[in-house]
């Protein structure tokens, strides 16, 4: 590994992006001794309570400059983050993950068809941009199926399902006449997430695959490690490894995936960031995600990844977070709030995560 290409410890990591993951993120950064400056529209984000705040839109090039300016690298909490925006930045400060990888997570129709053209299986599916497309895509997915806006959808918001009885005239305008993507279902037995980091040198490494479970669309728990098989963990593993290869790819990257009853394991979703299903490793981990990160961008060897005990985690929905007194009790847990002002349903205020030692040898 090149010195030159280090950012040691006393630099400034900008992170486009505000929520609990830009929180959770400069809180590993600074036990490392980096500086941390968030760049998120909305004042008193989560992140903000812990690290140097920008209050800008993603359009301001005066304050995209100045942010520039102000770090010495820059990643990602929030994929939804302009493309013109990464670009400015990206002309003056490294940023990693960067551009060309943010544009295929995206918008899902890129997104298939990296997938597929890297010899990774998706579920079936066809490009919308009509009613006419929706028919005839129908005619290939058969039902049911799914049409999701290609964009900016996410816990199960900017989906309609298409079920055998479903009358779908209209509903390319009713999902509001946007480009989107028709889905076929996949008949699977459990959904399964693996994180993979990839630093400057291109080492990667991956952190167990784990299991996750959903509820209302929203990631309910996760388990680790998953309830799978030696040969569909080794699946699981190498599809994140090829994703991230395939994509040149400089940080963290999570691929969602669906475990098969006949034993395919078919990708869903990737996000370049840190993920949900990764905060287990907070409390689990020989080396959190979100430390991984920091190892990722600035050039540092990346950490081991293997758990220090089976865990569990669960999201705090809504008014759950208010049960954080029961939980502190819990010799066991290990609670972990967000610091947002207002809960909400469906809105994640915290997550807890249980662990389970493993037994002695």
């Amino acid at each position: 590994m090149s010195e030159i290409s280090v950012i040691a410890p006393g630099a400034t990591i900008g992170i486009l992006g505000g929520g609990q993951l830009g929180r959770m993120l400069a809180v590993a950064a600074s036990r490392l001794g980096y500086h941390c400056h968030i760049f998120e529209p909305q004042a008193d984000c989560p992140a903000s309570h812990v690290a140097a705040h920008t209050a800008a839109g993603y359009d301001d090039m005066a304050a995209l400059d100045a942010f520039a300016a102000a770090v010495d690298v820059v990643t990602l909490e929030f994929e939804n983050v302009p493309i013109a925006a990464v670009e400015r930045l990206a002309q003056q400060v490294p940023v990693r993950p960067g551009a060309a990888a943010l544009a295929v997570a995206q918008d899902r129709a890129e997104e298939k068809a990296f997938l597929n053209k890297a010899g990774i299986e998706t579920a079936p599916w066809a490009p919308v941009l009509s009613q006419a497309d929706l028919e005839n895509a129908l005619a290939f997915t058969g039902r049911p199926a799914v049409l999701k806006t290609a964009r900016l959808g996410y816990d199960g918001k900017g989906q309609s399902a298409i079920r055998p009885d479903t009358n779908i005239d209209g509903l390319f305008d009713r999902m509001g006449g946007v480009a989107c993507v028709l889905e076929g279902f996949v008949d699977f037995d459990l959904e399964v997430s693996v994180l993979a980091a990839r630093g400057l040198d291109g080492e990667i490494a991956c952190f167990e695959t784990v299991e996750n479970i959903h509820r209302d669309h929203i990631l309910h728990r996760t388990l680790v490690p998953a309830r799978v098989s030696p040969e569909i963990d080794a699946r699981a593993q190498e599809i994140a490894r090829r994703t991230i290869e395939a994509l040149d790819y400089i940080g963290l990257l999570a691929v969602e995936m669906f475990v098969c009853a006949d034993g395919r394991v078919v990708a869903n979703e990737i996000a370049p960031r840190p993920h949900n299903s990764g905060h287990w490793s907070i409390d689990g981990a020989t080396t959190s995600q979100f430390e991984q990160v920091v190892r990722a961008i600035c050039g540092l060897p990346l950490g081991k990844t293997q758990r220090v005990a089976d865990c569990e985690m669960r999201n705090l929905i809504g008014d759950e977070a208010d049960d954080w007194a029961a939980i502190l009790a819990d010799p066991g847990a290990r609670l972990h709030l967000y610091g947002k002002a207002e809960s909400r349903p469906g809105r994640k205020m915290g997550h807890v995560t249980t662990l389970f030692p493993k037994p002695d040898r």
